[in-house]
């Protein structure tokens, strides 16, 4: 049985605000319940979703559970990577010592909760540093393209955001299922958008996607702010479109006024408008997990931090710097 102390190093937050509300410090280390394991973690990764419960924004996040006046989470941290080194009562499918990747609770920290059913076992092999960027933004970009968007071999696919957490991967596993992809990004960025697989790459800051001289079959927004009716002039007239994450937009509801107006519109026309909801189970996981054992599938790591550069990372995320998914090593060993 490995010894796992009674506190730890972790960041917290005690109320909503900007990256300068986090605090790196020791606390006590928690204790699986029921259905989950305790995790030694080894790496985070860092998205969007940190970004918006740190800040509480848009409010409507706060009705749904995560704290009304301040996060009901201390620790922040979501994706995870890293061993088991305790099972809580009716875990039966994972054993102390089995390495995982997954969604944990508060995981910017050196030992995280995570549920069992939200956990695979680490493809052999893989970095913990890149295994700690699979679950949130691959879940998100396997639902958007095969649950939501229905693609199919020989679709023409347009992914924007293409160099970010979620694009990283849609790009890949769009590839994968045979589609002819076009990645958006800025120039700089531009490389790694085609290391990825894109077939095509158009640089946002000196061309418009959504000029209507092309049109996709499926369209894969993950950069949140452009206008759903030139999103259209880009869509065959029944293609696509899947809008994912809720950037911009109002302190209230956010992007998600896009996306409810997006929802709204789709029956009066001939094209499919919608969005994307990520389910976070273990069910989702395993094809990232086939996925990045065939080959097909290279978790994208930008840059990374140490436990305390968590608020320069997020900052870093924030204003645009990241490439890929940015990931915070916990322990040397990654």
């Amino acid at each position: 049985m490995p010894t796992v102390p009674s506190h730890m190093r972790a960041v917290t937050q005690d109320r909503y605000g900007d990256a300068g509300e986090l605090r790196v410090g020791d606390e006590p280390t928690p204790t699986p319940g029921p259905g989950e394991v305790l995790l030694e973690v080894h790496a985070a990764g860092v998205d969007r979703g940190v970004w918006h419960l740190m800040t509480g924004l848009p409010y409507l996040t706060r009705l749904m559970g995560y704290g009304l006046r301040r996060p009901a989470q201390r620790v922040p941290g979501m994706d995870v990577a890293g061993r088991v080194v305790a099972v809580g009562e009716d875990v039966t499918d994972l054993t102390i010592g089995d390495e995982v990747l997954g969604i944990g609770i508060g995981t910017f920290a050196e030992y995280a909760r995570a549920r069992a059913d939200k956990l695979v076992r680490k493809p052999a092999g893989l970095p913990f540093d890149q295994a700690a960027v699979v679950a949130i933004s691959g879940l998100t970009a396997h639902q958007a393209l095969h649950k939501v968007g229905q693609v199919r071999a020989g679709h023409t696919v347009l992914v924007l955001g293409a160099s970010g957490g979620v694009g990283s991967h849609v790009v890949q596993l769009a590839r994968a299922a045979g589609a002819e992809v076009t990645g958006v990004a800025s120039g700089a960025k531009a490389d790694l958008v085609r290391e990825l697989g894109a077939h095509r790459v158009l640089d946002h800051t000196t061309t418009d996607p959504t000029d209507g001289s092309a049109q996709y079959d499926l369209i894969i927004d993950t950069g949140g702010r452009t206008p759903v009716r030139r999103l259209r002039r880009a869509l065959t007239r029944t293609g696509t479109l899947v809008i994912v994450g809720g950037e911009g937009g109002g302190r209230f509801t956010g992007g998600f006024g896009r996306q409810l107006r997006a929802l709204a519109l789709s029956p009066l026309v001939s094209q499919r408008l919608t969005i994307v909801m990520s389910v976070e189970h273990r069910d989702g996981l395993e094809p990232l997990r086939a996925a990045i054992e065939a080959g097909e599938l290279t978790p994208a790591v930008g840059h990374t931090y140490p436990l305390d550069q968590v608020p320069r990372a997020i900052r870093d995320l924030a204003e645009g710097r990241a490439r890929g998914k940015s990931v915070v090593h916990i322990r040397p060993a990654c």
